[in-house]
């Protein structure tokens, strides 16, 4: 027999082995971290290229985003209080690393920056940072020259702050001298420090952009997440987790300058991947989303949904997508968009083409001929978190690896699961790797050093085949305002062969106050269409400009062919209406275009329908767009609630064309008494009473109408 005091013994021992063996069995779900050079060689690229170590812990940890000054040196912005409760926020920090030995490995970290709340972007201006910290934009700057900010000025606040994912994020610095930020459309009233009497901007909806040079700021169209590609010609692109590239279409200015368009009619953007949802991962999903995704498919099930979630090798956690405008890659890559995606731990390459529709104005996004069936980077390493992406003054790509063991904020992850989980494991790490093909060999670039650079040199950088040197050097020409160089920029812009170096010279003049007619009358029949879209931009503010404006709107590119029809509506004139119905009779069966030419004043008029009438062959045929466009347009009538448009509007249905043919009546009659009804609450229940869907009592109801707005 076993005595008492062996037996409990025993039990201790069992029990301490249960505990044991149960500790072992959680720490197995989760894998441990591997040291930056073990992680990269689980790095499988789909073409010859390698990872090189530029910064990892402890110089950098938590890193989030990474930008390189005029100086070449990276600014690093370490997100230490992701997944922290509100009262432990306010703990981010902004780092210079620096290479001092210029071996191609930072060697030096500065603290700069620290105590700032939600960091997660900034930005080089005029020798300090811009900075995006919700509900902040500040502006930093080392005025005493100890490495460290001593100037912190708020220069917009606001933004919505509750959100670590839903924020103000991805500043980027537009070839139009615009700085543009994601809002991810959150709500927001948002006012300028600098010009404290300028009207609050409401946010909701939005995304924002601004310029320092001018004191400007506005809201543009979102919702971008975290991740902004701004290429060459100033099209947006953005990320936003299971969408991991959509492109900004419809600008909000001209999306919004009609307050009337129904909302089937205003759309912005548009999903431009042709291979969504698909991507090609090497980790295994990680035990907490397996569990999880079974369990909400099990749910479906049960109640019958027509719905399937998926635990792996579907876009979740799109991040930082990023224009690639380096000259080191070879050409081919030049305008790719790389995004990262922090749940499949990999970097994912899209290729900008035209649509197969050749009247859509927007690009569609293709996988590369060497990734059909795999990425640009996929890691086996599953603590590999591509957060975002850098061009480098090298030409050559910088990945930002915030390197966590789980990336997911607790709340969307059951507590069973969340419990078995340490969500801060990797908060003291982080690494930051730069890309280069295989056949570059040992890293050799000397510190570009643009700040030191006379104008006149500044102006020769713009022809540089690298982005990044001509975005810099056009930033600082803004930010000097130094006018003697006006003749040079001139003289590139009208003699350089390379298109995107004409365009970066045209926006330099337009942000040196040295635009005028003339030149933008050359932009607009410039050979290349990015530069003749753009011009048609600036011609809104040159009307002697006008004659050539018109003529874009039979632009052999579809994409310039819409913004001059957009650029057209901010002018108004008969001259106009003709120009809105020539676009319908070229793309009218395009929605992009409708809307386009229903968010204007001339466009939404009543002039355009006596015109549409007075044409005769309009309303000969009844195709499905043509009934859509009236519909839209007969609503906007309705709801603009403008007594003698109304009285117009009626007279002319009954004109010979109109009147004759009961099936247009109808779809007149329905949009306007959806739009009455919209205006007037009021009226709401009588109008329900006009039978819109049937053809056989239109002129009852016309009079009816009548007089009910009477």
């Amino acid at each position: 027999m076993i005595s008492k005091r062996i037996y409990r013994s025993f039990l201790c021992v069992f029990c301490l082995f249960g505990l044991f063996l149960s500790a072992c069995q959680r720490e197995s779900k989760y894998t441990k971290p591997l040291s930056p050079e073990e992680s990269i060689n689980t790095f499988h690229f789909a073409g010859s290229f390698k990872a090189e170590v530029y910064a990892a812990e402890p110089l950098v940890a938590d890193p989030v985003s990474i930008v390189f000054d005029d100086n070449g040196d990276a600014w690093v912005v370490e997100m230490n209080d992701a997944n922290l409760p509100d009262s432990l926020k306010g703990n981010c920090n902004i780092v210079l690393l620096k290479d001092i030995d210029q071996d191609g490995r930072a060697d030096t970290s500065i603290l700069f920056a620290t105590g700032l709340t939600d960091a997660t972007t900034v930005l080089p201006w005029k020798d300090g940072l811009i900075a995006t910290a919700a509900p902040n934009i500040l502006y930093l700057k080392d005025t005493d020259g100890d490495g460290k900010a001593d100037k912190r000025e708020v220069l917009f606040s606001g933004f919505f702050q509750n959100n670590d994912e839903a924020q103000i994020t991805s500043l980027r610095f537009g070839v139009d001298n615009w700085i543009y930020a994601n809002n991810d459309g959150e709500p927001g009233k948002v006012v300028s420090h600098r010009s404290p009497e300028a009207d609050t901007l409401y946010m909701r909806g939005a995304d924002f952009r601004f310029r320092l040079d001018n004191n400007k700021f506005e809201r543009t169209t979102g919702p971008g997440q975290y991740g902004q590609a701004i290429d060459d010609w100033g099209h947006r692109f953005f990320t936003k987790n299971s969408l991991h590239i959509q492109q900004v279409v419809f600008p909000w200015r001209y999306l919004h300058r009609n307050p009337y368009l129904p909302s089937s009619a205003s759309h912005a953007i548009k999903n431009i991947s042709d291979h969504d949802p698909i991507m090609y991962q090497l980790t295994d999903a990680p035990y907490w989303r397996a569990v999880r995704t079974d369990r909400r498919n099990e749910k479906y099930q049960k109640h019958d949904l027509d719905r399937t979630e998926y635990a792996k090798d579907h876009f979740t956690g799109a991040s930082g997508g990023t224009f690639y405008g380096g000259d080191a890659f070879p050409e081919k890559y030049y305008g790719s968009i790389f995004t990262g995606d922090v749940s499949g731990n990999l970097v994912h390459r899209d290729v900008l083409v035209q649509p197969s529709d050749p009247m859509d104005p927007f690009y569609t996004a293709i996988r590369g001929k060497e990734e059909q069936k795999k990425e640009f980077l996929a890691a086996k390493d599953p603590w590999f978190r591509p957060t975002n992406f850098a061009l480098g003054p090298d030409g050559y790509l910088y990945v930002v690896d915030t390197y966590r063991q789980h990336i997911e904020t607790p709340v969307s992850i059951p507590d069973d699961l969340g419990a078995e989980m340490d969500f801060m494991a990797g908060s003291d790490m982080g690494r930051i790797y730069r890309i280069m093909p295989k056949e570059a060999g040992g890293y050799d670039y000397a510190a570009p050093d643009i700040d030191t650079k006379t104008s006149a040199q500044l102006v020769q950088l713009l022809t540089n085949t690298n982005r990044w040197q001509r975005l810099h050097a056009h930033k600082l020409l803004i930010e000097r305002q130094d006018k003697s160089v006006v003749p040079a920029v001139k003289k590139i812009f009208s003699t350089n062969e390379d298109p995107r170096v004409r365009i970066q010279a045209l926006y330099v003049l337009d942000g040196l106050g040295a635009m005028n007619a003339d030149i933008v009358k050359e932009a607009l029949q410039d050979h290349a269409s990015g530069i003749r879209e753009n011009a048609a931009i600036i011609a809104e503010k040159y009307p002697e400009c006008l004659p050539q404006l018109e003529k874009l709107v039979n632009d052999t590119s579809a994409r310039v062919a819409f913004q001059a029809t957009l650029s057209l509506g901010e002018f108004s004139g008969r001259n106009i209406v003709n120009d809105m119905v020539k676009v319908l009779q070229k793309y009218g069966s395009n929605s992009w275009f409708r809307t386009g030419v229903l968010s204007s004043k001339a466009g939404s008029s009543i002039d355009l329908l006596k015109k549409l009438i007075d044409q005769d062959t309009f309303f000969q045929n009844k195709t499905s767009w043509k009934k859509k466009f009236i519909g839209n347009y007969s609503y906007i009538i309705g709801v603009r609630n403008n007594k003698a448009q109304i009285t117009s509007f009626l007279n002319i249905m009954g004109k010979e064309s109109i009147s004759n043919d009961k099936e247009w009546k109808c779809v007149f009659l329905k949009g306007l008494i959806k739009g009455t009804a919209k205006a007037n609450p009021a009226l709401r229940e009588k109008l329900k009473n006009i039978d819109t869907d049937s053809s056989d009592n239109t002129e009852k109801n016309i009079q009816q109408l009548k007089q009910l707005l009477k």
